[in-house]
């Protein structure tokens, strides 16, 4: 079973109903046992054709439907690879679907690489499943909060990494837009610890009461009082994508903004494009793989998770503040939320944890 979406219209979505196919010689079927749905996923959606998310899993009519990629747990229940065993429970990159055939290389303790090639010349960040059972960052009890956070979190923490690698680009303080969302709010979380720069948070005016209470933000204003900013030199995280609001922010700035990021489209339908000749630096988009690069080169593989993980443990610790979890399962709740997701009527507190499959609790 697997839901797809029009890549035309993200909004027109189907499930299509189909048996596991049969396995061959060092494949892994995963039961897909459940996953969670953010804005992010959104954005994934949007910017499938441009940057190729809708090639990880293809559809059953690759070109016209597309399925979501999305972040969560699997078991794997039939197994035609030696060193894969059926009942290994793993967490990465997966389709919203019931079941994913996968050709795991590189296996080893923490787990493997899906290999399949239409995922060779995909960016090899998405394509690591690691074993629950050897991953010491694992705690059964926080699955959810993995699930819906930790992808998010991850983006977060190599936005800050970013900026700080580059100084901040001169910068007193960062804007960041869709100051609501988790990516924002994670990335606000880890700003805030760094006391010279303050941490300006944009949202719409039914946000601000829940932005304002997260405590991570200096300063929280709503989108039609941009105006007010551009008191000093900034740096700008796009997270909302909205060229409206992005135009604003330059304007606000002008020569004062460093740096304009492009990270995500929470505000996906209002993507055209900014005018060219805006003021302040031109806006870049923030492609986290390569900071992931960059970071594994200068720190290792095991610097870069260890410090990823301590930030990880504060910022659950906080969540647990905020978060307000709720999970559903069945085709209908899948498409039902979905389209709340896209249409953006989930309340920023809420974080969704699905599953297309029967309710294996």
């Amino acid at each position: 079973m697997d839901f797809e979406v029009r890549r035309a219209d993200i909004r027109e979505s189907r499930v299509v109903e189909h048996e596991p196919p049969p396995l061959e010689s060092g494949q892994v079927l995963l039961r897909i046992d459940a996953f969670a749905l953010t804005a992010n996923n959104i954005t994934y959606a949007v910017t499938g054709d441009a940057l190729k998310y809708w090639d990880f899993f293809p559809s059953s009519e690759p070109g016209v439907w597309g399925r979501v990629p999305v972040w969560g747990f699997a078991d794997v229940s039939a197994s035609a690879h030696d060193e894969v065993r059926p009942g290994a429970r793993v967490y990465g990159y997966l389709p919203m679907s019931a079941h994913l055939v996968v050709a795991p290389g590189r296996v080893d303790s923490d787990g493997f690489v899906d290999v399949s090639p239409h995922r060779a010349a995909l960016p090899g960040a998405y394509n690591s499943y690691s074993r629950t059972d050897t991953d010491p960052a694992h705690d059964p009890a926080r699955e959810d909060h993995r699930m819906i956070l930790w992808p998010l979190f991850f983006t977060s923490f190599l936005i800050d990494d970013f900026l700080d690698d580059h100084g901040f680009f001169g910068a007193q303080e960062v804007v960041i837009s869709s100051a609501s969302s988790k990516t924002a709010i994670g990335t606000a979380f880890l700003l805030d610890q760094r006391d010279p720069v303050r941490v300006v948070g944009l949202t719409s005016p039914g946000n601000v009461a829940f932005v304002e209470g997260l405590g991570v933000y200096d300063r929280v204003v709503t989108y039609d009082d941009v105006g007010s900013l551009g008191e000093t030199h900034a740096a700008y995280v796009d997270i909302a994508g909205d060229a409206e609001v992005r135009a604003g922010v330059h304007r606000a700035y002008r020569d004062r903004l460093g740096h304009s990021m492009a990270v995500g489209a929470t505000h996906w339908d209002g993507l055209p494009a900014a005018p060219v000749d805006l003021p302040g630096a031109a806006p870049t988009f923030f492609f986290a793989p390569d900071q992931i690069v960059k970071r594994t080169k200068e720190w290792g593989r095991t610097g870069l998770g260890d410090r990823v993980a301590e930030a990880w443990r504060r910022y659950v610790e906080f969540s647990d503040g905020w978060l307000d979890i709720r999970r559903s399962v069945g085709p209908e709740a899948v498409t039902t939320t979905y389209l709340d997701v896209v249409d953006g009527s989930v309340d920023p507190a809420v974080g969704h944890v699905l599953s297309l499959g029967p309710d294996q609790s």
